[in-house]
């Protein structure tokens, strides 16, 4: 998911415009520290926005907050209440089955995190860990990584945590993956634990901060979403831009060297549709055909199970997949041609893009990062994890 709001209006205008409920964002007001089974009263007054952190079962500090007309709050989570503005639900990647992921139960908090966008100049927007439910509270329970500051200010740890990475140089064909850190509750940043639910946090580094930038990676443990500003968008590809490119790879009329057909890449709109002249590919070298029958085999989509195939060309073995055109401009670090595409799902970008996303390890599960096709979020292999297309043309 592509998560953008423009810098150069405020977050009340763009929302309100598009029917969005907003949530007034609200600053720390006042510390109370609460013994024994009595319930506070900011705990139960829904008119007041308040974090309760346990301790033990006999002692409860609630943090009380009050309403700051400066910047608006939108909140993300699984959950489908009021209080979440964008809804995310686990990310599955390419190729598996949608039915047998919904069986594993969902590692996205209900209230995940939540965003504060400032309404004047520089418009700048900070992650926090955890949101507010329905009932304006935040619970952090015993089990929870929590700690009491310098200041004397209480902060915590969700339970799988957000993690979020800034790239370095912008975000841009000459960006590099930055280092993922640990955002807490009040928004401060941490290394990473031990592994994403440990009890101990990881070290603070007060260098850097919780502001967003463009190209930023915000994971949820389930679901991974980069951060893209007004100005940011504004550089990259459009679709009409990445149709136009299409064409114009469609244009050299390239050839399949075994069938001599010409191959056409689909329109993006029927991105999921396999085309009689789709282009394929062999992923370990990298040549182009068309889909033709080799060793016996006959049917595209057997085909395309197939974990390994030998290329008539050169005689290199690896994955013989369909080519697709990556149709999420958000994706993209420049407007090049689409040249290389990712290993081993196919899916075709320009050079820098593919080397960018290959790059970076984005968090699996709870223990494990590996990188991932942007497209379809399946992870990459080979010794790269993309591979540069070589096309033969009527002239060759």
């Amino acid at each position: 998911m592509v998560l953008s709001l423009p810098s150069s209006e405020t977050c009340t205008d763009v929302f309100a415009g598009s029917g969005k409920h907003l949530h007034p964002p609200y600053v720390h007001q006042r510390t109370c520290q609460i013994w024994g089974a009595h319930r506070s009263g900011a705990v139960s007054n829904k008119e007041q926005h308040s974090i309760s952190y346990t301790l033990s079962r006999a002692q409860t500090v609630v943090v009380e907050y009050t309403h700051d007309s400066n910047t608006d709050m939108f909140q993300i989570g699984r959950s489908t209440e009021s209080p979440i503005d964008f809804v995310v639900t686990d990310t599955v990647p390419g190729g598996q089955n949608q039915v047998d992921s919904q069986t594993l139960q969902s590692t996205i908090s209900r209230f995940a995190c939540r965003i504060i966008c400032q309404r004047n100049p520089p418009y700048s927007a900070r992650i926090y860990a955890a949101g507010f439910d329905t009932s304006k509270n935040i619970f952090l329970g015993e089990k929870a990584a929590k700690w009491r500051m310098q200041d004397g200010q209480m902060d915590a740890l969700t339970t799988n945590g957000v993690l979020v990475m800034h790239p370095r140089h912008g975000f841009c064909q000459d960006s590099k993956p930055g280092q993922w850190r640990e955002i807490s509750v009040c928004g401060n940043v941490f290394t990473l634990r031990e592994t994403r639910s440990a009890q101990q946090r990881g070290n603070m580094v007060e260098s850097e901060s919780n502001e967003l930038v463009d190209g930023s990676l915000i994971d949820l443990c389930g679901a991974t979403l980069l951060w893209r500003t007004a100005e940011g968008l504004s550089l990259t590809p459009t679709v009409k831009h990445l149709e136009a490119l299409r064409q114009e790879l469609n244009a050299g009329r390239p050839q399949c060297p075994v069938g001599f057909n010409t191959l056409a890449f689909p329109s993006l709109r029927r991105k999921d549709v396999l085309d009689e002249k789709q282009p394929w590919a062999y992923l370990r070298c990298g040549h182009v055909h068309g889909y033709h029958g080799w060793g016996g085999r006959r049917d595209p989509e057997v085909e395309a199970e197939c974990q390994e195939r030998e290329c008539p060309m050169c005689r290199a073995r690896g994955p013989y997949v369909p080519l697709w055109l990556g149709c999420e401009p958000g994706f993209y670090v420049d407007a090049e041609s689409p040249t290389h595409a990712f290993v081993p799902c196919g899916h075709v970008c320009s050079e820098k893009t593919t080397v960018y996303w290959s790059q970076i390890p984005l968090p699996h599960g709870t223990h494990a990062f590996h990188a991932a096709c942007p497209f379809c979020i399946q992870p990459l292999s080979g010794e790269t994890g993309c591979v540069k297309l070589i096309f033969q043309s009527p002239l060759d």
